[in-house]
């Protein structure tokens, strides 16, 4: 009962359209979905990914217009990178980054691996992570469309930074979820103490969580550049109910059953208020789209289907079919 990497991580932003143009045009990734926040259906909830939005691969945003930006500080998800193949690709983006006006730092060691950061237009802190040395959950596939070269491209979500007060509290949660600690790092900050690197299953980029102990912060704000919540990767329905049951015996309050048609969830907030969701693996995002045209049309699962004229009607117009810069 070890959950298996990461599923998908989801943050926030004021701007979709213009969220759109960078993390397709820029950044390469595919718009694997186009649809609405279940919880509140007037917001889009953008999903990007590899060819088909494989679990692990996948990083959603929610839209909200207006939403002033993300104060950086505790209890948040501070820090999410995107797997490349190589080094090679590394130097790639370097480049690539420059031409876009992307803020970026050069090419750095952290944590064992050559990374890139960088903030994406709404200030929302990412990097580029090598997997020229790692070994452990397998990337995803590069989209043969997307206007990067399939061998600088992103194939996946790697590891994801937690910045928290009390940090023996997250650890034990993550342990109860199967992660063991495989080293410690430097602190980004300084006179803070040591990062702690926790892995779970196959290990490697895909299935790592860093978690960054912070004495000089204040909690975090969220807003838009922010991370709303991670998500773990469960095998199926009934593991996820199995995971119900753990946590309702360890007396972790949480959602119960969630379904979300394209995945089936449990969301649970960890000691220091950081939202975890634990994701199966499938159904997938090509149930009810077929694959050459996934994330073009405003896609919603059938129970909210009835109230697609409402839906349709309180949102702002984005169009994402696929435009010439695909081909160019």
């Amino acid at each position: 009962m070890n959950v298996k990497g990461i599923h998908h991580l989801s943050a926030m932003t004021g701007n979709v359209q213009g969220n759109f143009k960078f993390y397709t045009e820029v950044l390469g990734m595919r718009l694997i979905k186009k649809t609405v926040n279940q919880d509140d259906t007037t917001a889009y909830h953008l999903f990007y990914g590899d060819e088909r939005g494989n679990p692990g691969t996948e990083l959603t945003f929610f839209d909200f217009p207006g939403i002033g930006p993300t104060k950086a500080g505790v209890s948040s998800i501070s820090g999410t990178s995107l797997r490349v193949a190589s080094d090679e690709a590394l130097r790639y983006w370097t480049e690539r980054f420059t031409a876009h006006g992307v803020k970026h730092s050069p090419v750095t060691e952290f944590a064992g691996r050559n990374v890139i950061f960088f903030e994406d237009p709404e200030g929302q802190q990412l990097a580029l992570v090598s997997d020229e040395t790692n070994e452990g959950v397998a990337a995803g596939t590069p989209w043969d469309r997307s206007p990067v070269p399939e061998a600088s491209a992103i194939t996946g979500l790697g590891p994801v930074k937690l910045t928290v007060r009390k940090p023996e509290s997250t650890v034990a949660v993550l342990g109860l979820l199967g992660f063991k600690e495989t080293r410690r790092v430097p602190a980004l900050a300084e006179g803070q103490a040591d990062i702690i690197v926790m892995q779970v299953g196959e290990g490697g980029t895909g299935a790592e969580v860093q978690i960054e102990p912070r004495s000089d912060l204040s909690a975090a704000t969220p807003g838009k550049g922010g991370v709303h919540h991670v998500a773990f990767r469960v095998e199926d329905k009934e593991e996820l109910l199995a995971w119900i049951d753990i946590l309702n015996q360890m007396k972790l309050p949480n959602s119960g059953f969630v379904e979300r048609y394209y995945f089936r969830s449990l969301y649970f907030r960890e000691p220091n208020g950081i939202l975890f969701e634990l994701a199966t693996d499938g159904p997938g995002f090509d149930t009810d789209e077929p694959f050459e045209t996934l994330g073009e049309s405003l896609a919603l699962p059938p129970f909210l289907e009835h109230q697609r004229k409402s839906i349709e009607a309180n949102l702002k117009p984005l169009d994402t079919k696929r435009n010439s810069w695909i081909d160019d």
